[in-house]
């Protein structure tokens, strides 16, 4: 698997006598969760751990030196049942995600660290992320933030269209690759779908509304794409790229800062 994680920040490079030198009240380990799964017919299964280790290392990059900061080995399967019926699409359930994130929680707890932060790029992981960060609390006294997808960037330059329902395989996640490994990227292959039309709103929505309806990827597109990756542009991933590394590593220095315990 390719890796922008620069060797110093990786965790699984440090032997175990590194580690116990690591002051625990302070150091933030990153654990990143994303998927392996269908991403149309134009991009790699891999996408979304791709994804996450391209931001993730970028922003690793723009931390000082002397930050105690450090990306665990990834959680590489997710949630992905939304996408089964695609071949290579490698889906765990939800009980089995969240007990792999509680042991991992537990074995850090263990060895005395106090931070930790999931960094997660895969949608169908969200609601269980926005869980076990607060089960770590609960049960291990764990400081658990919940890190998501790009930061929150305003993604300048996509139509409302795409920003509203370009979430799988679309222009976005396109660019980011194209930028950082073309040689991913099947260009002839592009195909366009949406769930909904902005245009057209109706009561029941997919996602991010009061009302939504559960779906499965093959009920609403043959191909796999919700979005439409023809307008992506490596320029465009590589201003993205940026843009989100500075708001992730923002994000990071604010959680390694954050105190362990609340105040009075």
């Amino acid at each position: 698997m390719k890796t922008w994680i620069p060797d110093a920040r990786n965790f699984a490079y440090l032997n175990w006598k590194q580690v116990d030198a690591l002051p625990r009240e302070t150091t933030l380990l990153v654990l990143p969760t994303a998927a392996i799964e269908q991403h149309g017919h134009h991009l790699p299964l891999a996408t979304d751990t791709l994804i996450n280790n391209l931001l993730l290392g970028h922003a690793l990059a723009k931390l000082p030196a002397d930050a105690p900061v450090y990306a665990l080995p990834p959680v590489h399967y997710g949630k992905s049942n939304e996408h089964i019926g695609f071949p290579g699409t490698l889906s765990v359930s939800s009980s089995t995600f969240m007990a792999v994130l509680r042991d991992l929680g537990a074995s850090l707890s263990s060895a005395g660290f106090r931070k930790l932060a999931l960094y997660n790029t895969h949608g169908g992981n969200t609601a269980l992320i926005d869980v076990m960060a607060r089960d770590l609390r609960a049960e291990f006294k764990l400081r658990t933030f919940a890190l998501h997808g790009s930061g929150g960037i305003k993604f300048e330059g996509l139509k409302p269209q795409e920003r509203a329902y370009g979430f799988h395989a679309g222009e976005v996640e396109t660019a980011f690759l194209l930028a950082a490994a073309p040689e991913l990227v099947d260009r002839s292959a592009y195909t366009a779908n949406y769930i909904a039309d902005v245009a057209k709103p109706e009561m029941l929505l997919p996602e991010n509304a009061p009302a939504t309806f559960a779906w499965l990827t093959r009920d609403i597109s043959a191909s796999g794409v919700m979005g439409d990756p023809r307008p992506a542009t490596a320029e465009n991933g590589a201003r993205w790229i940026e843009e989100a590394a500075t708001r992730l590593a923002a994000a990071l220095e604010a959680m390694m800062r954050f105190p362990d315990s609340p105040k009075p």
